[in-house]
């Protein structure tokens, strides 16, 4: 995204459905009761929707089956997977289809019913050639060799690992939609299954049904709905490869440039941010985008997240509805940055809603760190 389309597109309405265990529903119901949510956090009807972006984890024409089953036929739509960045992707290319005047009410959605349906992680890609004669343990092999190489270079430590996880769930633990909320501690995340060294079973995501939707108009229109509008400032993209094996250094990923264009776009910084949502689906993600995104510098991100001070009353607030770690992860987790990123800026979160925030950072991670998604967003203040 450029300084051009700055603002140009707002976020006004946002909504999400069967959090956790959504039995007897498939993915496609669990999609559109999110956007129904979302349309009536709006104030706005199915029949209004002329843009939808939309991508399954099961369906090689999700947008298109989308619109079949919500019964809308929409005038532009984007179906591009690029994995769990896809969500924050779409931010860009709503905002340029609004920009143009393709569509005037965009409509992002995702469901899933994979705790349900099968009870673990699940992709529909292939085996990478190169790859699959080792018989590796996706994606937790891809993310484990990233944490290795990460304590290797650095110094990570398996605690300040295990520091991220704990933070996670001290958020979730004030959001009563998050699915775990019970205690955890640094010694219960050591000591927890290994399933793929360093990474216990705590270092790693859910795995939860669910769905999320987002509501987009462009900016003229923003201020005529019933919530406080959250303006996309500046949104950028970066993929740096497909198979782990192709990674040129498994410590440094492309959201070092997705977010310095993001920051760029926006005409913002870092230390200009109030809250950072990020896609953790692994530990070893939150400190690898921290550092990427700037807000410590390289291999000094295990002592960043180290005793606290990124959870509440932290230094800087991380994931604050408790990530994909400990609120929800239905195979793919990257719509829920920004829609906890939005809520945080209307002041609506359903866990620790934070202060006067007017600057949110919402990041997706698609593959296995391949596809890196970053966006900022804004109150009205901001514009």
């Amino acid at each position: 995204m450029t300084t051009e389309l700055r603002g140009k597109s707002a976020i006004v309405g946002t909504g999400h459905a069967g959090f956790g265990e959504a039995h007897g529903l498939t993915a496609y119901d669990v999609m559109a009761q999110s956007a129904l949510a979302a349309l009536g956090d709006a104030g706005l009807k199915l029949s209004d929707v002329d843009g939808l972006f939309c991508t399954m984890m099961e369906d090689s024409m999700p947008a298109l089956m989308a619109a079949e089953y919500l019964g809308i036929q929409p005038r532009f739509i984007d179906g591009t997977m690029s994995g769990g960045s896809s969500f924050v992707n779409y931010l860009t290319s709503a905002t340029m289809a609004l920009d143009a005047g393709l569509c005037d009410v965009a409509l992002i959605v995702y469901g899933s019913n994979q705790r349900t349906a099968s009870g673990r992680l699940v992709t529909a890609s292939r085996p990478p050639a190169y790859e699959a004669p080792y018989n590796p343990r996706y994606p937790i092999s891809a993310y484990a060799m990233a944490a290795a190489r990460h304590m290797h270079e650095y110094g990570t430590t398996r605690e300040q690992l295990a520091d991220v996880a704990v933070a996670a769930r001290a958020w979730a633990q004030h959001n009563p939609e998050a699915f775990e909320r019970g205690p955890l501690t640094r010694e219960d995340v050591l000591g927890a299954r290994m399933v793929g060294d360093p990474l216990t079973v705590r270092d790693c995501c859910l795995v939860t049904d669910g769905g999320g939707a987002i509501v987009m108009v462009r900016a003229d229109r923003a201020r005529d709905f019933p919530k406080a509008p959250v303006y996309v400032l500046g949104s950028a993209a970066e993929s740096s490869h497909r198979q782990i094996s192709q990674m040129k250094d498994f410590t440094v990923t492309a959201a070092r440039d997705s977010g310095a264009r993001a920051f760029a776009a926006a005409g913002v910084t870092p230390a200009d941010i109030q809250a950072v949502e990020l896609y953790d689906a692994f530990t070893i993600n939150t400190i690898l985008f921290l550092e990427d995104l700037g807000f410590c510098a390289k291999g000094e991100g295990g002592a960043f997240v180290e005793g606290g001070r990124i959870a509440p009353g932290g230094v800087l607030p991380v994931n604050t509805n408790g990530g994909g770690l400990s609120c929800v992860h239905p195979g793919m987790y990257g719509i829920f940055t920004v829609i906890e990123a939005a809520r945080q800026i209307r002041g609506d979160a359903p866990g620790i809603q934070l202060e006067d925030i007017d600057l949110a950072l919402a990041h997706g991670n698609g593959g296995v760190l391949s596809s890196q998604v970053t966006a900022i967003l804004g109150s009205q203040n901001t514009l």
